[in-house]
């Protein structure tokens, strides 16, 4: 008896269909007379389904990438052509094959993180199947379910998370009958020969698995009713060793490559059968992996173990303060009802504190009570702590900002002093240098030069004149906007002198610090969508005009690189918890009274994916409606093209009843009667306030919850009043919250009022056309927002705007810097002030960020540190790092499909 016709003598094979992907036009089927693979009706099978997935996503390209280390083509062709059939992309990735198997692990590593790759499969040498080498393939990825992590999942009988290898699913579906028959494995060893085990014995088979070398070969062999081959078999084993009629099936990995010998004729015919049917399987692999991609993808609540709190009782008094009503308290205090305790994937989206009002009259932005971030080591305290971790540095991302924007200050003034103290070729010597002998232009120089309109390559052939218009930027110090920054409230620093040393030669001019959040870098960082959408922006900054009028950019110095390079790790959100467990990301940190006032885009859009459809993003907007929201809407809503669904509105009855008319409160001092007794008139009074935010909300179209953050000595007739009046003024529904004391607990009726609102009719709409005027823009601001009469430009700000308008400024959107304690331009007038003229003392451009800010009134960009400082009650005790960024590469993250989620609207919006 030959070999072959043991192997194919048995009959106990499935009918026979042609495989014209493995035997080529015109032929019949390959195992003429007894029986041949399914594989034709397994690639239907598996085309159907991928086309049924086409159907519901129009845009999918499922792509299956092959690392090949061998020459043979054959095996290449094959794939290709199965693919084809089915509807599969598939990429071959040819390495010598002489490859390592590192060079093979970091092919599979750059592959893992391609997200336009679904499914990745090896076709090596036996010599470089390693673990390391199949562990190296991400098990969501692992086409040929060949990593331990697929083999544990197959091995422990979970079906749906795992994808059975290909040759072991062409061997089973050759085989029947199986109960009670005994199968020899030999030379099938690793992955494939467990999994052929775990399979044969799963069918009833009893599964015995040895070597070519093993003593009792022949015994084995003898006795077996099935002999499975994984391996070529040596000269000196027998084919007479085989009893007649065993079913002896050949699974080795050189099927179809010619290279495999068994000593005697061979029908490749039928070794082809199983060869053929293994990459039909492979396919259909690669197809069910593209559904649960796509599964993926979509909405699923998260198995998330959220913490349980263990409020003390009675709870500790809470210090209501005039600056602040508990915004990002009720953020947290949101997110933690939905996800602990309704069971809702959701995310907070919170900014990064700044240590001037930290240190300063603020305090910290994390919350507070049982609704706040933590820390992760403080996770099991289960009460509140001080922040001092997340108030103070958290990953440096402030620090990446200041250092980023000095650099670009010291390089104007450093450009000003050289330009006037130096000839033209002297500048061009600094500029481009000569190198071993030569010059060259780089990169940023050759941008220059096309901006100049000098389309020229080589150094050596610029005229004079050229080079003079090269070098030579003219910067008008009296136009320098870009100024000096630092993360401290230091007003002694709002005017100063620089250039007064001996070697800056005479070339002394005013400037001034700002607080760290207020550059335009900390506003690019949170309306940026990526790493190259970031250096884009960074060149685009105006830092000032040159003397003949035309504005100069952080491009034009040369710097954008370096900006970036400062900047890169600053891109990446650091995930953090809240005390009950449920994620928020903190991502950037504009004020809102003189920047945009709102978390990062790329946060936003993270935690979108991550929620799913149903899910819930509660994002953080400065200040109030007139401040925050505004700008969230018109810029950044611009920006980011999201909509939001519900806006919640924050109030307290402290701060209504300032509104009211209640006397001034100051930090630190002990609150008069009126905030702690009872006061139903003062808090009625204070309410047009409410409704005025309410009003505003509702210019915009999308629908408001008012959530009213008690306190301990509000009493149930005022909170019942302001909970009226919401209603009565148009708000969806208004609701009392206690998370500052019981946690999430606290915020579950608001969270289920919420989750109703997003479900309601929303029209929303910008405030203004952004073809309209610069100053057409500013009057629909004040009047339709804050209420004022009209706007008066002072002299100065309106020189800017002709100036902005004149290079193509025009069509941005307006950023008001403007105090935050009254809907006017002065502090004092609480209420609804009315009939006023809002002044516009400057106009300034923030291009980089993509907003014009005009100045209204005395508003300052860096604040007074007060006479009695607030300072931190407990002092560091340890260093540990808490925080830690989420994805290596977000700009990798972003190429993610994501056209569903960008139409995908915010839930939440918390002012």
């Amino acid at each position: 008896m030959r070999w072959q016709n043991a192997a194919l003598g048995c009959g106990r094979v499935r009918p026979s269909v042609s495989c014209p992907a493995c035997c080529g036009d015109g032929q019949t089927d390959i195992l003429q007379g007894l029986s041949s693979f399914p594989a034709g009706k397994i690639t239907e099978n598996a085309k159907k389904s991928l086309a049924s997935l086409k159907r519901g996503n129009p845009q999918l390209e499922p792509t299956l990438a092959i690392i090949q280390a061998h020459d043979d083509h054959s095996i290449q062709e094959v794939n290709k052509n199965f693919a084809k059939e089915v509807g599969l992309r598939v990429i071959h990735i040819c390495l010598p094959e002489d490859s390592s198997k590192d060079e093979i692990v970091n092919e599979i590593l750059r592959l893992n993180e391609d997200p336009n790759v679904q499914g990745l499969a090896l076709d090596l040498p036996e010599s470089l199947y390693s673990s390391k080498v199949l562990n190296a393939v991400k098990p969501e990825k692992d086409v040929d379910g060949l990593s331990t992590v697929s083999l544990g999942r197959l091995v422990c009988g979970d079906g749906y998370d795992c994808l059975v290898p290909p040759i072991v699913c062409a061997v089973m579906e050759l085989l029947e009958d199986l109960g009670g028959k005994t199968v020899l494995l030999v030379g099938a060893g690793g992955a494939v020969g467990a999994a052929l085990q775990c399979m044969l014995q799963r069918e009833g088979a009893v599964t015995v698995s040895c070597q070519w070398e093993a003593p009792q070969l022949q015994s084995k062999l003898h006795h077996a009713d099935v002999v499975v081959v994984g391996s070529a078999k040596p000269d000196d084993v027998s084919v007479s060793w085989i009893k007649p009629g065993t079913t002896v099936i050949s699974c080795s990995r050189d099927l179809l490559s010619g290279k495999h010998n068994y000593g005697q004729q061979n029908n490749h015919a039928a070794e082809n059968v199983v060869g053929c049917l293994a990459i039909a399987m492979r396919m259909q692999n690669m197809v069910k992996n593209t559904e649960r991609w796509i599964q993926s993808q979509q909405y699923r609540k998260w198995n998330l173990r959220c913490l349980k709190l263990q409020p003390l009782s009675p709870v500790p008094r809470i210090t209501p303060t005039p600056l602040g009503e508990g915004k990002s308290t009720v953020t947290v205090g949101l997110v933690q009802a939905l996800t602990a305790h309704l069971n809702i994937n959701s995310f907070a989206c919170l900014r990064q504190p700044s240590q001037g009002p930290t240190f300063g009259v603020k305090g910290g932005a994390a919350g507070g009570g049982y609704a706040q971030v933590i820390p992760m080591e403080e996770v099991r305290q289960q009460v509140p702590v001080p922040l001092e971790e997340f108030n103070l540095h958290l990953t440096g991302d402030i620090h990446a900002i200041t250092a980023a924007n000095n650099l670009l200050a010291a390089a104007i003034d450093a450009r000003v002093l050289h330009e006037n103290t130096q000839s033209d070729k002297a500048l061009y010597n600094r500029l481009v240098p000569v190198v071993n002998g030569m010059r060259a232009f780089s990169a940023i120089q050759f941008a220059r030069l096309r901006r100049l309109g000098i389309n020229k390559t080589d150094p050596g052939t610029l005229t004079e004149e050229e080079i003079s218009k090269f070098v030579r930027l003219d910067i008008d110090p009296s136009t320098i906007t870009w100024q000096r920054v630092v993360d401290t409230n230091d007003r002694f620093l709002r005017k100063i002198t620089v250039g007064q040393a001996n070697t800056e030669k005479g070339f002394v001019r005013q400037a001034q610090f700002d607080i760290a959040v207020a550059s335009e870098i900390m506003a690019i960082l949170a309306l940026t969508t990526s790493l190259q959408d970031m250096k884009e922006r960074l060149g685009k900054m105006v830092v000032a005009n040159d003397k003949k009028g035309k504005p100069l950019t952080a491009e034009d110095l040369g710097v954008t690189g370096a900006l970036t390079v400062l900047m890169k790790d600053a891109i990446k959100p650091t995930l953090m918890q809240t005390l009950e467990g449920t994620p928020v990301f903190v991502h950037a940190g504009p004020f809102a009274n003189i920047a945009h006032g709102n978390s990062s885009v790329l946060a936003d859009k993270i935690a979108l994916k991550l929620v799913g459809e149903k899910g819930f993003v509660v994002t953080e907007a400065g200040f109030g409606a007139d401040i925050g929201m505004e700008k969230f809407f018109n810029i950044k809503c611009r920006a980011s093209g999201l909509v939001p669904s519900v806006v919640v509105l924050v109030a307290t009855v402290r701060a209504l009843k300032m509104h009211g008319g209640g006397p001034n409160v100051t930090a630190g001092a002990p609150l008069k009667k009126e905030y702690t007794e009872e006061n139903l008139q003062l808090v009625a009074d204070g309410c047009c306030n409410l409704q005025k935010q309410i009003q505003i909300t509702q210019l915009f179209g999308v629908p408001v919850v008012v959530a009213l953050n008690v306190f301990k000595t509000d009493s149930p007739a005022e909170v019942d009043l302001v909970c009226k009046i919401a209603k009565q003024s148009g708000a969806f529904d208004a609701v009392p919250c206690t998370h500052w004391s019981a946690g999430g607990r606290g915020a579950v009726k608001l969270a289920q009022a919420v989750e109703k609102a997003a479900n309601q009719k929303n029209s929303f709409k910008y405030l203004y056309s952004l073809e309209l005027p610069i100053v057409e823009k500013i009057r629909i601001i004040a009047q339709k927002v804050y209420g004022a009469q009209d706007i008066e430009l002072s002299p100065a700000a309106q020189s800017q705007v002709d100036r902005y308008t004149r290079q193509g400024f025009g069509n941005l959107p307006i950023c008001m810097a403007k105090t935050h304690l009254s809907l006017s331009h002065q502090p004092e007038r609480k209420g609804v002030p009315t009939g006023f003229i809002l002044p516009i003392s400057d106009v300034r451009a923030s291009i980089g960020a993509g907003f014009i800010y005009p100045l209204v009134g005395t508003l300052l960009a860096q604040f007074r540190q007060p006479a009695k400082k607030v300072t931190l009650l407990k002092a560091l005790e340890h260093h540990k790092s808490v925080a830690f960024s989420l994805f290596q590469s977000i700009s990798m993250l972003l190429h993610f499909p994501d056209e569903h989620h960008a139409r995908t609207a915010y839930k939440a919006m918390l002012l």
